[in-house]
């Protein structure tokens, strides 16, 4: 036996985390040592008995999701050539490029409609000729047809990229879009803030300190926000935790973070995985779990951590509910973003899917809305048939990701009862 067998906490295996495990038992605010220890530590089950020690502190055992549904206007993005690390950017009259009408989206929205949908999570890429006006007029037919959907849409990167358009402060954009109709922004366009990784990965997209600008902004104006960091391309574990101390300190600040959600780097299909020779290779669970795992603990002013199902597969997340995670982010629908770079997921999970995998994980499902208020919980819950996956309307990006979802490496996807991997 490895340890005792009478209930007892087994203490950590790595002696550097035993002054750390102190501090997270006695709640005390973990500091840059600490979080490069975590990191460098691979006693990955006391990471995760500590991190889930700090998150039943603040939601329990309580996990939320969202019935939402992943809206991308256009792929066509003036930063094609120079972010190495994205496969959904075209140029213009690149093969593959797209641009949605509004009527097309909102058809799209429309194709969810018999879905319990909640929230629209919107982004896309920087357009050099898509203005203001497509994104406010967007905003507004979505709230018309669908009133009580929350709209969660645009990075701080495409907010920055609409300023400079309309020759309009990021401020004076962030009002126009709060009053469309926005109720959040999502955490995209952070990556790593670390100016050596976005010099090699992101070499003209907004800086670190310019992303946390719009974000400031942006709390300040009421709309409150989720952050992300992109990991498990050429970061150190040095540039992790200066990340997470950063988007900690604007925490403290403002108080407008909902939620932290770590994006796993996905190879293929772009410029950097072929340089990196990575291609076929996506990042560990070990090392998936570990983010979730440090993310929970270092940041102990945000009320959540989410698990992004479709960059790190259904059955990581699943794990990753014992491991600090309180959302298992939700439905989605459509996703092509990270498909696109080749993730091996479900294109979409139905809602009772979700509520089983966060049951098979001894938790407790709570539907949210973007600004997680509990709008169900499950206590009475029976598994419905299995549903079908909405249709939108047929084009090349639906095609592309429809080969995708059949598995960009050639790999027959496994299947678990609680998840349906097929069309």
């Amino acid at each position: 036996m490895d340890g005792p067998s009478d209930g007892r906490t087994v203490g950590p295996r790595d002696p550097a985390l035993v002054p750390i495990a102190q501090k997270v038992e006695r709640a005390e605010r973990l500091t840059r040592d600490d979080g490069l220890a975590l990191f460098q530590s691979n006693d990955l089950l006391t990471l995760g008995r500590l991190a889930d020690l700090a998150n039943r502190r603040l939601n329990g055992d309580r996990v939320y999701f969202a019935a939402n549904q992943h809206i991308n206007p256009t792929n066509v993005c003036v930063l094609r050539n120079t972010c190495v690390f994205c496969s959904f950017a075209r140029m213009p009259q690149e093969a593959g490029a797209y641009t949605r009408s509004l009527e097309e989206i909102f058809a799209e929205a429309d194709a969810a409609r018999d879905n319990p949908t909640r929230e629209f999570h919107i982004v896309g890429g920087l357009h050099p000729k898509l203005r203001l006006a497509y994104y406010l007029d967007m905003f507004r037919g979505l709230k018309a047809r669908h009133p009580g959907v929350h709209i969660k849409a645009l990075t701080a990167v495409e907010i920055a990229h609409l300023a400079r358009l309309e020759r309009m402060s990021v401020r004076d954009v962030l009002i126009a879009l709060r009053d469309a109709g926005v109720t959040s922004l999502p955490g995209g366009g952070a990556e790593v803030f670390s100016p050596a990784a976005r010099a090699t990965i992101a070499d003209k997209k907004l800086s670190g300190e310019e992303w946390l600008a719009v974000h400031r902004e942006a709390h300040r104006l009421g709309i409150p926000s989720n952050c992300t960091m992109l990991y498990g391309h050429v970061e150190t574990m040095t540039d992790r935790v200066d990340h997470l101390l950063a988007l900690r300190a604007l925490q403290d600040e403002t108080g407008g973070f909902l939620t932290y959600i770590p994006l796993a780097y996905h190879p293929d299909h772009n410029e950097l995985g072929e340089v990196l020779g990575r291609t076929g290779t996506a990042t560990s669970g070990f090392d998936d779990l570990k983010n979730i795992a440090v993310g929970r603990l270092v940041l102990d002013n945000i009320p959540h951590v989410k698990t992004h199902w479709p960059m790190v597969t259904p059955f990581i997340s699943q794990v990753a509910l014992t491991f600090g995670c309180d959302d298992l982010e939700g439905t989605v629908v459509f996703e092509r973003v990270y498909h696109e770079a080749g993730a091996a997921t479900p294109m979409w999970l139905g809602y009772d899917q979700v509520v089983s995998l966060i049951r098979g994980a001894g938790k407790q499902p709570a539907e949210r809305d973007s600004l997680y208020q509990t709008v169900r919980t499950f206590e009475d819950w029976v598994p419905a048939v299995p549903g079908v996956r909405p249709r939108g309307p047929e084009g090349p990006t639906f095609q592309i990701s429809h080969r995708l979802q059949a598995g960009a490496r050639g790999r027959r996807l496994p299947v678990l009862s609680a998840v349906d991997a097929s069309e």
